[in-house]
């Protein structure tokens, strides 16, 4: 059963409301409109260290791989003509740094 508007709730000795085990487990925003007015809104939480994902211009390009991906049939891999290929990219890179010293 849902929260109903005008609900009637008592606030623990602890400072605890309960909401209803519909909500239990949900993170929620509350925000304080005025002493004693609360807006309590459910929501997401995106980690620091995460949030360059959901921000321009990196969320296009992630968006747009994804869509390559999807639409893509998937291929079978040299892996000895890959890590040839990775191994001379990563020799001509290292051969300009001592080349620049």
């Amino acid at each position: 059963m849902a929260l109903k508007s005008g609900a009637v709730k008592t606030v623990s000795p602890s400072g605890q409301i309960s909401l209803g085990k519909k909500y239990a487990g949900r993170t929620v925003v509350i925000d304080e409109r005025e002493e004693g007015v609360w807006l309590i809104k459910t929501a997401k939480v995106i980690p620091d260290n995460e949030a360059w994902l959901h921000q321009e211009p990196d969320k296009s390009k992630i968006e747009a791989a994804l869509g390559r991906i999807e639409n893509r049939p998937f291929e079978e891999t040299d892996l000895d003509q890959f890590e040839s290929e990775m191994l001379e990219k990563w020799e001509k890179v290292h051969e300009k740094k001592l080349v620049n010293k």
